[in-house]
């Protein structure tokens, strides 16, 4: 039982980082919880706190060994989005607003048709930006020069290039 890729990977993903699911098949069935990572090559997701299994873990210098447990991976056929209003499982479409904007919606026999807003999470960074000055970044005195001389219409070359 080693890495397996899937048979075929889906393409749109209804289901984000962050989302509130509930399991719908399983050891756990009926049971919510929130969606710590998705993978996306094996169709799969970890739900926090959900499908819990022991594994054995070698003594290392930084890990101190024994029996840990830890959350496996889901199928994503198997856990569906939590409804915001009334919390039951549903199902999700993509609508436009008024304004143009792509949101997702709840559908299904216990839906409300109110909006799943994306998850805060995903506004995050997981990595911060380097704010450090390297050796291939333009220095700040160039970056504001002015190129462009406006009484000949013509571009001006900054002092690097003449």
């Amino acid at each position: 039982m080693g890495w397996k890729a899937a048979q075929k990977v889906f393409k749109q993903w209804k289901i984000l980082r962050g989302d509130k699911v509930m399991v719908m098949a399983g050891k756990d069935v009926g049971l919510t919880g929130t969606i710590q990572k998705v993978i996306r090559s094996q169709n799969r997701v970890i739900v926090e706190g959900r499908n819990l299994v022991k594994k054995h873990l070698k003594r290392t210098e930084q890990n101190p060994g024994g029996i840990v447990t830890m959350e496996a991976p889901l199928h994503v056929s198997n856990v569906q989005l939590v409804d915001p209003v009334n919390g039951a499982p549903v199902r999700v479409t993509y609508r436009y607003l008024e304004d143009g904007t792509k949101v997702r919606v709840s559908t299904g026999g216990s839906a409300s048709g109110s909006i799943i807003p994306r998850p805060a999470i995903l506004r995050e960074r997981r990595k911060p930006r380097s704010l450090e000055v390297g050796t291939r970044d333009t220095p700040k005195e160039i970056v504001l020069e002015k190129t462009l001389d406006p009484s000949s219409g013509r571009p001006g070359l900054p002092q690097l290039f003449q």
